[in-house]
């Protein structure tokens, strides 16, 4: 089996465990096996980067999940391992050697890595954060490698291609855990209200929408139903829409998944949508079948706090309330500005009158602050 071949049956497994948690194990398999590494770990945190809250954590070894060494690990060394903030505060999608993310004091001095990465296997990981929904952080750690001689070339390529679909698995996951559904058939994923669910056939037909996607084609809000087939509002949405859903599709070799902002009119904000490739296990002869998920994600569907209410309890403007929203929110000062119609400069602007009147002097204060507000309210 060659590398292309390996590659196409790990994001199979990927587009799977998508619909199915249960396969996740399976999949983390696979890619030791093709990495030829000793195990894999998923985290999920939450806050600014320098905030090491943990959401969600998994650990396997060759398949093997070991929640002892997880627990040991997130309620002993976590709260002290300095390489934490570090990896959040890299960029997105870029791989780093474990090594790198302590200085050389603590490479001898810390329990993190001289106690705990030993048991882990870890002590050659290399490590990624991912962007995640709703400001949250993805950090995919992999074990040391089986070879002695540290990590190859083929090895970290295989890697960085793979980090596209591990972000894309973990999104739709969260998507589909905070719409309370699970399984890509099953009357909880198409009956849900809280996120719009569309299956499409092996052509890009609609085959089924649940009542949520169905207004929202029938509104045209941002995405409309043109003779079975999904358009997009705008020119430039609608071309990345159709490559979206034709790299999903079984034409495509292999099928991949992905997520794009769809836009709508000026005073709307964009939607997230997610289109996931679904695998057939049996012959269809020919007859309809999903093909692909297509989930369609509002801005309203997410945890907000209001900013009237924070404006209120802040003593700021209308704009400085919804300005440290977004930014509570996971948005970056351009993407307000985008949301907006307005310059960068002046998202600044309204920042530093921020920062004056409430005392501080980061954007990570606003944030700490405004989450703060949302735990009592």
């Amino acid at each position: 089996m060659n590398d292309q071949d390996v590659f196409e049956r790990i994001v199979a497994s990927l587009h799977d465990a998508v619909l199915d948690e249960t396969r996740w194990s399976a999949t983390s398999a696979l890619i030791d096996a093709a990495c030829g590494t000793q195990g894999n770990a998923l985290f999920v945190g939450a806050g600014p980067k320098d905030d090491g809250r943990v959401l969600f954590g998994q650990l396997y070894y060759r398949g093997a999940s070991r929640d002892d060494l997880l627990h040991e690990y997130l309620t002993v060394y976590h709260p002290l391992d300095a390489s934490v903030p570090r990896l959040r505060c890299l960029p997105a999608n870029h791989l780093v050697h474990i090594t790198a993310l302590y200085t050389t004091e603590e490479l001898q001095t810390s329990p993190a890595y001289n106690e705990m990465l030993p048991r882990l296997n870890a002590q050659d990981s290399v490590n990624v954060r991912l962007t995640g929904l709703d400001g949250s952080h993805i950090a995919w750690d992999i074990a040391d490698p089986v070879s002695p001689g540290g990590w190859s070339t083929p090895q970290l390529a295989l890697l960085r291609g793979l980090l596209p679909h591990i972000r894309h698995f973990v999104r739709v996951r969260q998507t589909l855990a905070k719409a309370e559904a699970e399984g890509a058939a099953s009357p909880a994923l198409l009956n849900t209200t809280r996120v719009g669910v569309i299956q499409l056939d092996r052509h890009g037909q609609i085959l089924v929408a649940n009542d949520r996607a169905r207004d929202l084609l029938r509104r045209g809000a941002g995405v409309s139903d043109r003779d079975g087939l999904l358009r997009a509002s705008t020119p430039t949405d609608h071309t990345r829409l159709e490559r979206l859903i034709a790299a999903a599709l079984p034409a495509a070799c292999p099928a991949v998944g992905g997520s794009m902002l769809l836009h709508r009119e000026a005073v709307a904000p964009p939607f997230l949508v997610h289109v996931t490739p679904l695998s057939v296990r049996q012959p269809d002869f020919g007859s309809p079948r999903v093909a692909a998920l297509v989930l369609l994600v509002e801005p309203g569907d997410q945890a907000r706090l209001d900013p009237r209410l924070v404006a209120a309890i802040l003593g700021l403007t209308p704009m400085e309330s919804q300005v440290a929203v977004w930014l509570a929110e996971g948005r970056t000062v351009g993407e307000i500005a985008g949301l907006t119609g307005r310059q960068a400069n002046t998202v600044y602007y309204h920042l530093k009158q921020l920062y004056q009147k409430l005392g501080i002097a980061r954007q990570a204060d606003v944030v700490r602050l405004v989450l703060s507000i949302a735990e009592f309210v």
